[in-house]
């Protein structure tokens, strides 16, 4: 008895060692972030606003700049432009490590230039801090002994699985604010008033509305709900707690619900305040999917979510914010009213939103004078806010690669096709499959050209391609349609009809004999287009109905055996209907390439010799061969 009363106290002395331990460290590495951090917030709250590094290169040629302080401490440079007030303070402009083309451009342009590093008070910040926090830790000490000291069950009270891991801020202190979110402002309207409960409650209260309790931002990945999450405790300045979905399930039974009773319980304790929730759908998914019914431990957190945010007790002051890409899998009763009051699309950006998202994006970045955002823009349609910024650090890459002082339209080409279909390769020598590969996308290239719906050429090239892709004709897509979805039967024939332009030259000149598989991607386009026209379009002999429906995946919730929605009959006709479509578009691009063999050869030449032709020379050349063929054939 003896012994294990020894052995008991024995190891909740080793506890209690261990978790001062963690404390210490915990307190310092705080006290360091701390002085780390301290003078790179005032540093970013002083200016909101910063000059571009190219536009002050740009105004010291232009002679606009009336003095230049640099602070190498901050990394900035101090700009006093020559129709700037005496009162207004100097643009704040961030410097790279090596700024030798700033002193030597303003050393011809006669700027006064001067250097002076601000004064470092990140070490006293920091020992004041770590002093503070000493005194912190010694009463932290006094209640880890004392509340260790009273509870019978010390040591077991090591295994805190059931808390929360939800990161938690006093003060949200993101570093982002509405003006740094671009390309998404019917999202920041709706949010807008979010932010308004939070700081004036009763501008609401006072005619009767009540607080929205959750809001689900849903869109596709990379289009900024995580940033605008962090955008709103931004603004709001309320306490903030962050999580993802995939931290309330563990392997232990009971663990998720009790991490979701712990969050709740400290958001009420700081109310008014923010729970950001990201990818719900990993712990939201709907209920009794799968086969046996599914993950029981997700099902409980999932309960305990839905009675913590619309139970018995009510959650006053806490907005709760979710954000996935997944909305069609969440369960019905964590989408109803009183739950999620508001579902936020936030969807792709349209020409306006991406041109606000790459100037964001393009202020740290050196760029050339012959650099146009708004071509970019119009260059990018279907890109979301992360494929912008990511398609810029491309070009960058590619500009320090090159060895070149700033950003052009070249890298950015170069960049977009990059991102888009894969990294160049080595062209092919001159031989048989570069001669085959030409015909094939000038087949393409030509029926863009030539069919009247079609979305017309940008370029075409024969340079490989990283994936396997021996060239490319690449289209300038119409975005008011591909944004609205509402895509006309005349444009989908032609659509069909060009991808098949490929097959059809080769065919027509080497044979059928000689065609090869690299039509393969464009066969299964085609016939997947051709099917939902005939099958969700009602495009076709059949009529105006719909034969399919998506989304009947068994770990969803849906049927475990997928059901047959028309008889064999009509699986047959719909079979006939697709092969009808696509063998009419394939003897229309036959046709097209058969009229005009004499010119697939002349294009064909050229792009054996320059290996990319741009669109508008494509169209020239069309032109001019149009032109000659209606002098020679005169109408009667």
């Amino acid at each position: 008895m003896k012994g294990s009363r020894t052995h008991s106290l024995a190891q909740r002395s080793s506890v209690r060692g261990q978790a001062v331990k963690g404390l210490i460290t915990a307190f310092f590495v705080i006290a360091q972030g701390l002085s780390l951090t301290v003078p790179a917030l005032a540093s970013a709250n002083a200016n909101r606003e910063p000059m571009s590094y190219s536009d002050l290169l740009r105004d010291i040629d232009s002679g606009k700049v009336k003095a230049i302080e640099i602070d190498r401490v901050q990394r900035v440079a101090r700009v006093k432009l020559e129709d700037q007030k005496r009162e207004e303070p100097p643009k704040e402009v961030p410097l790279f490590e090596e700024n030798n083309i700033l002193v030597e451009r303003a050393r011809q342009n006669k700027v006064p230039l001067a250097i002076k590093d601000s004064a470092d008070n990140g070490a006293l910040v920091g020992l004041m801090a770590q002093l503070f926090l000493f005194l912190l830790l010694l009463g932290g000490l006094l209640m880890i002994i004392r509340r260790s000291a009273n509870s019978p069950g010390g040591p077991g009270q090591a295994l805190n699985f059931g808390k929360s891991r939800a990161r938690f801020q006093m003060e949200a202190k993101t570093g982002v604010m509405f003006d740094d979110v671009a390309g998404i402002e019917e999202a920041k309207e709706e949010l807008q008033e979010v932010v308004t409960f939070l700081k004036k409650p009763e501008k609401f209260t006072a005619v009767g509305a009540r607080i929205p309790k959750g809001v689900l931002l849903v869109g596709p990945p990379g289009t900024g709900k995580t940033l605008l999450a962090k955008a709103i405790a931004g603004e709001a300045g309320v306490p903030f707690f962050s999580i993802s979905g995939s931290e309330f399930v563990e392997m232990f039974v009971g663990v998720g619900a009790s991490r979701v009773r712990d969050l709740f319980k400290k958001a009420k304790e700081n109310a008014p305040c923010i729970i950001f929730i990201d990818e719900i759908d990993a712990v939201g998914r709907q209920r009794g999917a799968g086969i046996g019914g599914g993950n029981d431990e997700r099902e409980q957190t999932l309960n305990q979510l839905l009675t913590e945010m619309d139970g018995f007790e009510g959650n006053t002051g806490i907005i709760i914010i979710a954000a996935t890409n997944r909305p069609d899998v969440l369960d019905s009763a964590l989408l109803r009213p009183g739950r999620f009051d508001r579902q936020i699309t936030v969807d792709l950006p349209s020409y306006n939103g991406r041109l606000g998202i790459l100037e964001v994006h393009a202020r740290n970045k050196r760029l050339a004078p012959d650099v146009s955002l708004e071509t970019i823009a119009r260059r990018t349609p279907g890109f979301a806010g992360a494929d912008l910024a990511n398609l810029l650090n491309e070009a960058a890459i590619l500009t320090a690669r090159r060895r070149k002082e700033a950003i052009t339209m070249l890298e950015i080409d170069d960049a977009i096709d990059r991102v888009t279909i894969g990294l160049t390769l080595t062209p092919l020598l001159d031989s048989k499959k570069k001669r085959l590969i030409a015909y094939h996308e000038v087949g393409h290239a030509l029926l863009m050209t030539l069919l009247k719906n079609a979305d017309p050429l940008n370029k075409v090239t024969i340079i490989p391609r990283s994936g396997g892709v021996g060239g490319f004709a690449q289209q300038s897509f119409n975005e008011d349609m591909i944004d609205s979805g509402l895509y006309t039967r005349a444009w989908l024939t032609d659509r069909i009809t060009m991808a098949l332009g490929g097959r059809a030259a080769e065919e027509e000149v080497f044979g059928p004999a000689e065609v090869t598989a690299g039509a393969s991607g464009d066969i299964k386009s085609v016939a997947e287009l051709a099917r939902e026209m005939v099958t969700r379009y009602g495009m076709s002999e059949l009529g105006l109905v719909a034969f399919e429906s998506s989304g009947n995946e068994v770990f969803l919730g849906r049927n475990l055996m997928a059901r047959s929605e028309y008889s064999e009959e009509v699986a047959t006709q719909i079979d006939r209907q697709v092969r009808e479509i696509a063998m009419h578009c394939y003897q229309e691009a036959r046709r097209l390439i058969r009229e005009n063999r004499p010119l697939v050869d002349r294009l064909v030449d050229v792009l054996l010799d320059k290996e990319t032709i741009e669109g508008d020379e494509f169209r020239q050349i069309v032109a001019e061969y149009t032109e000659q063929q209606s002098v020679a054939t005169p109408s009667s």
